[in-house]
This record gives C-alpha cells, structure tokens and sequence, in this order.
C-alpha cells in the first residue's frame, strides 16, 4: 500500500507540470497576436511603398545640368496617395521605435511642413518647426549649417521643446545631410532626446548619414539617382 501510494505522487506531480495554465494560454496568445498584427502592418508597408514609388517623377537637368530631380510633390497631388503616404510614414514609425510613439515631430523648412504636422496628429504628438533664420518671431535657438553656396542658419523657438521630450526630425529627402543635422543640434540645444530622423526619399550616393552622429534614420524610399 505503501509503495503504491509513493508511487502515485510522482506521477501527480509530474501530470501538474505539464498542463499549461490559462496564463500561460493568455501569454501565449497575445504572443501570436502581436506576431500576425506586426506581420500584416509589414505586409502593408511594403505594397504601399510601391505606390508611393510610382508616383515620384523625376526630371533631368533641374535645377542644373547634369542633375536628375525627384519630385516629391505628385504624393500630395492625389488624395489617395496622400492619405496612403501618411499611412506609410505612421507605420515606419511605430516599426522603427517598436510601437512607441515620438512627444514632438520637428519639420524642417519647407517641405518638412507638408506632411509633418498630419503626422503629429496621427502620433498624437506636438509639431514644431524649424525656419530659416530671421523667419519666427521672439527668442530663437540657433544652428549653421553648409550648403554648395555657403553657410546658412536655421532655428527654433525657445521653448518650442520641453527637456527630456523625445523627438523626432522629419523632412522630404536626405541629400547632403547638413540641414537636417542642423535641425537635430536646435533639438539638442533645447534639451530634447533625439530619437531619429524620418524622410519620405533617400539620395543614398551623397552618404548624408554620416553627418547625423549614429542617430537612427528611417527613410519610406531611396534612390541612387
């Protein structure tokens, strides 16, 4: 009897170890879920980058010889497209920070305002903008940066970004790179966390990465044109 009896309590224990509990179902399942919610959002990253690269035109020889200009502003020019482009830009977001969303969206002069705010408002963040200098009224923080004529300044209201808010620098095309590291040294001044760039178009061949100090950049196309 004994024997029998030790036996059995192994066996019981064993049998308990094995049965998963209704949290581990629960664990289980949202694993899944977020697994095939990650994979359908890259699914549809993906078909609408095709669209959005359709759209582009290009132009040779502008603005001077020997240049071949993408223009961007066909995106904004079908409804369709327009609203498609924003989807775009919100999911290459929340992929790049992994769900996490930006405090501020900072747009750089000019382009920067076509479709930065619209994209604040889907992050449920703040928009800021950067101007040429001379361009907004009170203090201003203030950056150089060098263009092919010379050096040029951009700035950004005192205030306008609140220490520790994470921040985000959006614009048309990543060429050179100056402008944009301009835009990221105004949010540093205000004590803002930089948490990357976003470009709807990347002209790779100008490397304008490389001025951007390792912060993480994200671009919707690219181009070697």
């Amino acid at each position: 009897m004994s024997a029998s009896a030790d036996s059995a309590q192994p066996l019981a224990s064993t049998s308990n170890d094995q049965v998963p509990t209704s949290a581990d179902n629960t664990a289980s399942d949202a694993s899944r879920g977020q697994s095939a919610s990650a994979s359908a959002s890259a699914s549809e990253l993906a078909r609408t980058k095709i669209i959005l690269q359709g759209a582009l035109r290009s132009f040779q020889d502008f603005p001077i010889p020997g240049i071949n200009f993408i223009d961007i502003l066909p995106l904004f020019q079908d409804p369709a497209v327009h609203n498609a482009l924003l989807r775009a830009l919100e999911l290459q977001v929340l992929e790049f920070a992994g769900g996490s969303k930006p405090d501020v969206v900072v747009g750089l002069d000019a382009r920067g305002f076509l479709f930065g705010p619209s994209l604040a408002l889907k992050l449920d963040a703040s928009f800021v903008p950067v101007r040429k200098k001379g361009k907004m009224p009170g203090p201003c923080v203030t950056a150089a940066y060098e263009k092919e004529y010379g050096t040029d300044f951009f700035q950004m209201q005192e205030g306008a970004i609140k220490p520790g808010q994470k921040v985000l620098v959006v614009d048309d095309i990543i060429a050179t790179g100056g402008s944009a590291a301009a835009a990221g040294s105004l949010v540093k001044q205000l004590g803002g966390e930089l948490v990357g760039y976003l470009f709807i178009l990347e002209i790779a061949f100008l490397k304008g990465r490389e001025k951007l100090g390792g912060v993480p950049t994200i671009t919707l196309l690219e181009t070697d044109e």
